[in-house]
């Protein structure tokens, strides 16, 4: 009887996915070809590796692949996001680095999603705290976020280089260390590319509290809370959170916040109906 137990699960999905691969799709001629997809020699040439390397990861005696010799073995045998990320917890158990530049986009199914919620702002950010899609909610409460141009929506930047913020947050201290503590976590897990490399950089030189809180190293999770926003008209808010990773792309964070008393659930669909009659008074004004 065949055992479901794998003493050698990098070698055995390399050479899955290797007899998977179309040849003649990829250029390759398919006469004298005992197995089906492609041989091991063309895909150690396409992933610019020996063939010999090669065989040995296979085989279970290649050692560990550097992320460089990962990444190019991903592209030689044409695995999809998901798979790369398998690949790498494979070999390195740990997934890949967010390669930030497919982070900037939400599908229009999520953003269905964060729209259903009428009264409960949520958001999409990503590890460093970008915010890139968000609900109509979240626009009404947050709007001390959501007003700021495009790339510079960032939770860091708001709570270290904005003055005005600052003087309305009740705890600023605990909330800018909770802030870069995770901040902290999400790029050691994910990755410090180019860009959350400059913006450390750039928080650093603008303010000497996040510099300080940073050598801290000090680290935290998203996960479940409560925050309190004193809002101009409302006056104090209680709302409770949860955040997520949203799945086939876990580099991207959905927060999800909720008014926790009923005077708070009342204030806030009051706010964001008051908001929504008065975009539609403008519209009739503008005749479209």
């Amino acid at each position: 009887m065949a055992t479901v137990h794998d003493d050698n699960p990098l070698g055995q999905y390399l050479k899955d996915r290797r007899t998977r691969l179309d040849a003649a799709r990829l250029g390759y001629p398919t006469t004298r070809r005992r197995t089906p997809g492609l041989r091991r020699e063309e895909v150690a040439q396409r992933a610019n590796v020996s063939v010999t390397w090669y065989t040995w990861l296979e085989q279970g005696r290649g050692g560990a692949p550097s992320a460089d010799v990962l990444d190019r073995l991903a592209s030689a045998l044409a695995l999809t996001d998901v798979e790369r990320e398998h690949l790498f917890l494979l070999a390195q158990n740990r997934p890949p680095e967010v390669q930030h530049q497919q982070s900037l986009e939400v599908t229009p199914p999520l953003q269905r999603i964060l729209d259903t919620l009428e009264f409960s702002p949520a958001y999409v950010k990503t590890p460093d705290w970008d915010v890139i899609a968000w609900n109509r909610a979240a626009e009404v409460l947050l709007a001390g976020l959501l007003v700021l141009p495009e790339g510079q929506r960032n939770m860091l930047r708001l709570v270290f280089c904005q003055p005005h913020v600052r003087e309305k947050m009740l705890d600023w201290e605990n909330v800018a260390r909770f802030v870069v503590a995770t901040f902290r976590t999400e790029t050691a897990k994910h990755g410090a590319g180019v860009r959350t490399r400059a913006l450390i950089d750039e928080l650093s030189q603008v303010s000497p509290e996040f510099t300080a809180m940073w050598l801290e190293h000090d680290v935290s999770t998203h996960g479940e809370g409560t925050k309190l926003i004193q809002h101009p008209t409302l006056g104090l808010i209680t709302l409770e959170y949860s955040a997520f990773a949203v799945d086939g792309k876990p580099h991207l964070g959905m927060v999800i916040y909720n008014p926790v008393t009923a005077r708070d659930r009342a204030g806030v669909r009051a706010l964001i109906e008051g908001a929504t009659r008065g975009d539609e008074r403008n519209t009739l004004q503008d005749g479209t």
